[in-house]
């Protein structure tokens, strides 16, 4: 008998389509509702912009350990990857 991974080989998190639906139903609660919120007052050439920002939040989320590392980095001064992806976002313009 072989030893089996804990994790499949294959550490890919499937892609979440881009659309409004898609993206609103992969955020949780909270994040859904500032989604919407900022999706629905977006001018129309800003609509994607805000829809790529929420989609990486959505794809972070769904990361293989992310609710344990943001637990692990609570109290630590470390940067949460969702203020990381707005920083980039601003800087990036």
């Amino acid at each position: 008998m072989t030893a089996q991974p804990e994790h499949p080989a294959d550490g890919r998190v499937p892609a979440i389509p881009h659309t409004i639906n898609a993206i609103g139903d992969a955020l949780t609660g909270e994040q859904r509702a500032r989604f919407y919120g900022e999706v629905l007052a977006a001018e129309e050439d800003d609509v994607s912009g805000v829809m790529r920002r929420w989609w990486k939040v959505a794809m972070l989320d769904r990361a293989r350990g992310a609710e344990t590392s943001r637990a692990n980095a609570a109290g630590r001064r470390l940067v949460a990857v969702e203020d990381l992806l707005e920083q980039v976002e601003r800087a990036a313009g």
